[in-house]
């Protein structure tokens, strides 16, 4: 009995012995996997310092470490490459910078770990002042949206909402002004805005100095992700949580217009007077408006610098670039000559026939990365240069420039303008207003 009773304490030993062997080998796998996760995050952080791409430059996570359990859900849910990695297992920012913001990682971290913050200790972000009721100093101007700091969808059309909800309520000299409320931009805020004041039977204007939707054609994805369902005025709770831009304007466009309600596209607001109680509103094209409220819901990025010259309405020319990935096969101009300019020259030169124009005879103030990638795809012939040089018109199928110190016209076959000339930033027309702007560091636009 002694002896059976040692066989089966042997077999148990044996068994405990093997099991702990299994758990300890699968333990050391485990830290082995985690160290060659930390070490290719270190190398990735360590080449986006080289490459300028560390530091954020807009709204951008910022990780608890404390409170980070290196559930990665926040990885997955980033549509971006590389902005988040797991080192020494703690989530970590890699290339910030080329966050844009969606809010992704912050809906998706199961322990609240994540937080949205702009500017940082070194590079402060200007954003206007707003109380919690999201007017201004100005009393009678409100801001949501992107100008504001927040230029996640579903957070901005929350904040028109909210915003008009508001103003509403001082709105008590109707019939005083031409319109109860004039919104200056139809983005996501805009839009919502717009439609929460109808709700109200407000007697609004919304004016929009390019076309529908703002902003969301700066996304720079076919596709936007919304982690949350969003609530639009007039249409209910929208649970769209993968979205081409486009479906979200075709949208946007059924609800306004099965609610009569028009957006006035291509209206540049120049300035914004008081005047008797109310505000006066100046359009580029010479139209005034009177109005008791006003909401801005305009984009951080300025209004792009136009050249001035014939054919630049034309609809086969951009500011910004967009999906290059689906731009095959295409005679495309280029203009400028900064990181904008020679990335997406950069970018479209794989898999089109590129001219890069720039006014001046060298290219200044480059990155060194963009400095080093330009010159070697032009040593390659990637790309036509033509230094010196400015764009005189845009025709249907060609375009016009003035080359060298001569200034010899040429003519080249052309499908696609892109335009880099810089932009007109909002801040200026914020404090022509009399808008305080206050510079953020690193503070936490959005947290649980």
């Amino acid at each position: 009995m002694d002896i059976l009773k040692m066989e089966i304490l042997l077999e148990k030993i044996i068994i405990y012995g093997l099991v702990t062997l299994f758990l300890a080998g699968v333990v050391i796998v485990y830290i082995r996997k985690l160290k060659h996760e930390s070490r290719i995050v270190e190398e990735k952080i360590k080449l986006a310092k080289e490459e300028g791409l560390f530091e954020p430059v807009s709204l951008h996570p910022v990780v608890d470490v404390n409170s980070c359990i290196q559930s990665g859900a926040c990885i997955r849910a980033c549509p971006e490459h590389d902005i988040l990695g797991i080192k020494n297992g703690k989530a970590f920012v890699i290339n910030a910078s080329q966050c844009i913001g969606h809010g992704a990682c912050f809906h998706a971290c199961p322990t609240q770990a994540i937080s949205l913050h702009i500017g940082t200790e070194k590079r402060g972000v200007d954003l206007p002042h707003v109380n919690q009721y999201f007017e201004t100093n100005v009393k009678g101007i409100y801001i949501a949206g992107e100008i504001g700091g927040m230029g996640l969808i579903r957070n901005a059309v929350e904040q028109g909402k909210q915003a008009v909800d508001n103003l509403a309520k001082g709105i008590s000299a109707k019939g005083k002004f031409e319109y109860d409320l004039v919104v200056v931009g139809a983005g996501p805020a805009g839009i919502s805005a717009t439609l929460q004041a109808k709700k109200y039977g407000l007697k609004t204007l919304t004016l929009e100095q390019d076309s529908l939707g703002g902003t969301v054609y700066t996304f720079p994805r076919a596709k936007i992700v919304m982690t949350a369902p969003m609530d639009i005025p007039l249409y209910g709770s929208l649970k769209l949580y993968e979205t081409s831009k486009q479906e979200l304007l075709t949208l946007w466009n059924e609800v306004l217009g099965k609610n009569n309600v028009e957006i006035q596209e291509n209206k540049k607001v120049d300035s914004i007077m008081i005047e008797n109680g109310g505000f006066r509103i100046n359009v580029k094209d010479g139209s005034t408006y009177s109005t008791h409220k006003v909401l801005l819901a305009i984009g951080r990025r300025g209004t792009p610098r136009k050249l001035d010259i014939p054919g630049e309405v034309s609809t086969k020319v951009a500011y910004r670039l967009l999906d290059h990935e689906l731009i095959t096969g295409k005679n495309i101009l280029v203009v400028g000559g900064g990181d904008s300019a020679i990335e997406s020259a950069i970018l479209l030169a794989n898999e089109n026939h590129v001219t890069l124009s720039y006014r001046n005879s060298v290219f200044s103030r480059l990155k060194p990365r963009n400095k080093k990638a330009i010159e070697e795809i032009i040593s390659a012939k990637k790309i036509n240069l033509l230094l010196n040089s400015n764009l005189t018109s845009i025709e249907e199928k060609f375009v016009n420039i003035l080359v060298g110190d001569n200034r010899e016209p040429i003519q080249i076959d052309n499908d696609l303008v892109y335009i880099f000339a810089g932009g007109e930033l909002p801040t200026q027309f914020l404090k022509n207003v009399g808008i305080e702007i206050t510079t953020k560091f690193g503070e936490a636009i959005l947290k649980h």
